[in-house]
Order: C-alpha cells, then structure tokens, then sequence
C-alpha cells in the first residue's frame, strides 16, 4: 500500500510538471529561468497596467468609457479589484522583497495612484511615487514608485514631446536620477512612446520622433560620465528589431564587446536567443516593453552591474490564460474590448535585477 501511495505522489508531480512544461512552452518564456531566487541588490521593473482608470469623471480628459455608466462599465468595485490585482503582480515579481523600483504606464491619476500603494498591501512597503500630467488625450500617464528607504531620488524630470512635423503632444518620457541604499547613482527613464494605430510604418515617425529626445538626455548624461548607470524601459510600441529603437535611440544588439558610453537592449537578447515575448497579437508573441541600459551596468568590473541573464519577463502562471483563437496562452487582460474579463493586463511585466561588487 505504501509503495501504491509512493507511485501515485511520483505520478501527480509528473503531471504537475508536465502540465506547466506545456503552458512555459507556448507563452513566449519557455527559456526563461527561475527569477526568483537569485535576486540582485536592486530591482526595477516595468508594466503596463492596461487603462489604470478611477471611476470619477475628469472633464479635462477623455475618459467616458471608464466610468459607472460609460462603455466599459468601469465602477467602483473593479476600480479596487484592479488596484489589487496590480498589488498581486508587484509583490509577487518580488517574492519575499518588492521590487525597489516600479515603473507603470497607462495609469490615470493620482487616485488612481494612492489606490494602489496606500489602501492595498502594498502600503506596508512605503512606496512613494513619481508623477506628472502629461498632455496625452485620454489621461493616461507613466509614474514611477520607489520605496522610499530603499531609493533616494535626486532629480525628477519630465520631458515634454511636441512632434515638430504637426505640432501635437504626446505622453511625458519621466526622468528619474537617483541613488541606492549603497550611494550607487541610477538614471532612469519611464516611457510610453505612441501607438501603432493607423497602421505600423504610418505612426513610425512619431516614435522614431521620441526616441530621438531620449538619445539627446542620455547622450549628454554619457558626455559628463561615460560610466553612468542608464536604464530606458518602458512600452515603446516597438519591436527590439524597429528602426526607432536599433536606429533612432541607437540601443545596439551585440554584447561581445560592451562600450562605454553606449545603451544596449537586453530584450532583443531576450527575444532571439530565449524566444521569450511581454505581449501577443495575432497569435504571436513579441516585446514591445523593452528592457535597455548603459554599457556601464553591462561591466561586471563596475560597482554596480548586470547581465544579460538578470533580465526577465514575468510570466506567472495567474497572469496568462488560454488563448482560444490561437495556440497556447496569451496575457489574462482586465477587458476584451467591450467585455469585463476580470484579469491583470494585456502585458507581462519586464524586470531587471542590479547586482554589487562588495
């Protein structure tokens, strides 16, 4: 009887396994490796929080469909599940230690804000936030949280984006300079370049626009210290390969010989050699949420560095759910257009570990 028992525990692990074997194979991150247990000193990540709205209108704003009698239904219960959800995803990327940084777009407000690090777990944590308004239409901005005894900023900036071929607006790029508990200077820049409606080469320019003012920061950060500590994340709705981000930003693809003063894309790594993906459209999956820093943080002599392996993308298993038009999984997002679906996002998030030389 015993041995009946040890054969039948043998075969449930088995299945167990083979059972996440199958949704790790066909969500984009079959190649990725625990993220958990080998945490760095330091770790920033990034979401896209898919349309983070409160449920109040703002008449400054275009923000009918997210509210109670609006298209999409938006009331004050799914406000707060919404708030939880993202909790859920923060503390879990961090496993027993939340992450120091987080980086968010498509976030409404400041309630929408204080929701989320103040009335749920998270506010045990201490995070503070980041934010300004930006010009974008409908209201949704990028912030960035830190715990406040963990990161120390130094400067905040936003950097306006006014396209000189029509004159719009469009979202803020947020500038960040800050130090660690061991005094080690970060850069970092939050983005949420325009989006691909009307058509991918159509839109180009105005993120081939965007990525042109970053290369300008971050270049005159280069020019006074060639060693300094950059990272660039966000959803760029573009792809690690699209001219904005290998041509425009310069954010180069080969790491055998790292240089100073240069920014790297660790998610062209991610997605070539691991067949790793943040997002899925059509039934494929690609990374338009993009994890890029400086050469220095590439040194492994530097102070303060990471590897191409310390970046990922959090694909747990709560955040997916079976893709029916398609094969596999696909992100388990809040709504399907119009429909309530109750889950997270229609991203994964990216993270990054920072490690130290002692």
């Amino acid at each position: 009887m015993k041995e009946l028992s040890k054969i039948l525990i043998f075969v449930s692990i088995l299945i167990f396994s083979c059972k996440n074997q199958e949704k790790s194979s066909s969500n984009g991150n079959s190649n990725d490796p625990s993220f958990a247990e080998d945490r760095g000193y330091f770790r920033l990540m990034f979401y896209n929080s898919e349309n983070f709205f409160d449920y109040s209108h703002d008449t400054l704003k275009s923000d009918n469909e997210f509210l109670p009698d609006g298209a999409k239904h938006w009331t004050e219960s799914k406000f707060r599940q919404k708030a939880l959800n993202l909790c859920k995803v923060i503390t879990a990327i961090g496993g027993w230690e939340p992450p120091e940084v987080v980086g968010l777009c498509e976030v409404e407000n400041d309630i929408a804000i204080n929701q989320l690090i103040q009335k749920t777990p998270l506010s045990k944590f201490n995070y503070q936030s980041i934010h300004f308004e930006s010009p974008d239409n409908r209201g949704i901005d990028v912030v960035l949280l830190y715990r406040k005894n963990k990161f120390f900023p130094i400067d905040t900036t936003k950097i306006p984006i006014t396209f000189p071929f029509d004159g719009k607006n469009t979202r803020d790029v947020l500038y960040v300079k800050g130090a660690t508990t061991r005094n080690d200077t970060l850069h970092i820049f939050i983005n949420h370049w325009p989006s691909r409606w009307g058509g991918q080469m159509e839109s180009e320019p105005r993120r081939m626009y965007v990525a042109s003012v970053v290369k300008h920061v971050t270049d005159s950060i280069f020019k006074t210290n060639p060693k300094a500590n950059i990272i660039v994340t966000g959803d760029f709705n573009d792809e690690p390969e699209n001219k904005s981000i290998i041509e425009t930003l310069d954010a180069r693809t080969e790491y055998d010989k790292i240089k100073l003063g240069e920014l790297y894309n660790i998610s062209y790594y991610q997605k070539t050699v691991k067949g790793m993906g943040s997002d899925k459209y059509n039934g494929e999956w690609g990374i338009i949420d993009n994890m890029i820093v400086s050469g220095g943080l590439l040194q492994k002599k530097n102070s303060i560095y990471t590897t191409l392996d310390d970046a990922h993308i959090f694909n747990a298993e709560f955040l997916l759910e079976k893709d029916e038009a398609h094969f596999g999984f696909k992100p388990f997002r809040t709504y399907i257009g119009f429909k309530y679906n109750g889950g997270y996002s229609d991203h994964l998030p990216i993270f990054i570990d920072i490690r130290r030389n002692d």
